[in-house]
């Protein structure tokens, strides 16, 4: 069985976070650790109940840093003090994963120990708006013109990634959300395989929190694909 260690990124939680946490002890990963990213302070009881439970690790920043830069914070605690963790799933603090996407991933780490795999929505449901739909098919084609890969969810908070693959991650460029395309544009670039695992629903809450975990507005995704590419292209001419 891999040893696997969750990471949570979390800005201004909801209550709620400290139930689902409760119901990711149960599956068979080794720890929960949860970055607290520079939350609010009246949101500091919920960290403090969250470090009371069972395998869970808060690390705080003192200011908001972006998702990115938590992850990475989340990387280096990994790579510095869990010496048996094989590899890292990823997961939304607002309620955009449930149970059973998690445990998708579980089941795959050890079949797909080789690259990263990511918890790909279905755009598909009827809880899904054509406009959504529509946007996500647009940014998936963009993207596989751009960077020369086809994925169908490019922005998913939802990954595995092997223990391998932590170093070259805590060098790639983002600090915000930018940091999720950057990922998959290095691992392409290093020929690093993705895979594509189908989980739950696209789940859209009425919540501008859900942006720090994912972005859901098609016309940022668009402009943020194109200014990473241009940067790209100008660093290496």
């Amino acid at each position: 069985m891999v040893r696997i260690t969750v990471i949570i990124p979390a800005l201004n939680p909801l209550p709620s976070l400290i139930g689902f946490i409760k119901e990711l002890i149960s599956l068979e990963i080794e720890s929960i650790i949860i970055v607290n990213d520079g939350s609010d302070g009246k949101y500091q009881a919920i960290f403090l109940e969250l470090e009371k439970l069972e395998k869970c690790i808060v690390i705080e920043h003192d200011k908001n840093l972006g998702k990115g830069r938590a992850l990475k914070t989340g990387f280096r605690y990994i790579l510095r003090k869990l010496p048996k963790v094989q590899s890292v799933i990823t997961v939304g603090a607002h309620g955009q994963h449930q149970l059973r996407d998690v445990e998708q991933l579980i089941h795959n780490a050890h079949l797909f120990s080789n690259g990263i795999i990511l918890g790909v929505r279905n755009f598909h449901s009827n809880k899904v708006s054509l406009k959504t739909r529509l946007g996500n098919h647009a940014t998936s084609l963009l993207f596989a013109l751009l960077f020369h890969k086809r994925l169908l969810d490019t922005q998913t908070g939802l990954r595995c990634i092997p223990r391998k693959e932590l170093h070259w991650l805590m060098k790639v460029p983002g600090e915000s959300y930018s940091y999720d395309s950057n990922m998959l544009i290095d691992a392409i670039k290093r020929n690093i395989p993705i895979y594509e695992i189908p989980i739950g629903h696209m789940g859209l809450k009425k919540n501008s929190l859900i942006h720090y975990d994912e972005i859901t507005n098609t016309q940022k995704l668009i402009e943020q694909m194109i200014t990473i590419y241009t940067k790209r292209r100008k660093i290496h001419k």
